[in-house]
């Protein structure tokens, strides 16, 4: 009986990962990344543009209240409210202020990541008469 081993030959196979097998996979993870980055950042901002409709909502209301006590609507200053939204995303302004209506405007913050938010990157609620109007429709979630 040969108890002798023999040592293991240079040339053979060693258990573990190839070089292309491991740049398949980095490969897969960079695809998978770009799909879902985008995606992550889009939900994001969706989510962020809700600091803005809320804020202009609470100026909604707070217009509102005023004119039930006065002949017209008033500004920010009037209402005691912010020109910022609540997270910092945003700037708000009161506009075209009069007896029978007013212009509310929030603005993304440049430099932050509302500002690069396709198509909504300034958001309108217009108080005329009893017409309410809310532009870009499609950022206004329902």
């Amino acid at each position: 009986m040969n108890t002798e081993t023999k040592p293991p030959s240079p040339l053979g196979r060693c258990a573990g990962f190839t070089l292309i097998e491991l740049l398949i996979v980095l490969v897969i993870v960079g695809i998978l990344a770009a799909i879902a980055v985008p995606a992550y950042q889009s939900s994001v901002q969706k989510g962020r543009r809700s600091d803005a409709t809320t804020a202009m909502r609470a100026i909604q209301l707070a217009e509102e209240k005023y004119r039930a006590n006065n002949s017209s609507y008033g500004t920010l200053a009037q209402l005691g409210m912010s020109s910022a939204s609540d997270s910092g995303y945003y700037t708000l302004a009161v506009s075209s202020v009069s007896g029978t209506g007013y212009a509310v405007t929030a603005t993304a913050v440049s430099g932050t990541s509302q500002a690069s938010d396709n198509g909504c990157t300034t958001l309108t609620l217009q108080q005329s008469g009893a017409m309410l109007t809310t532009t870009p429709s499609a950022c206004w979630s329902k």
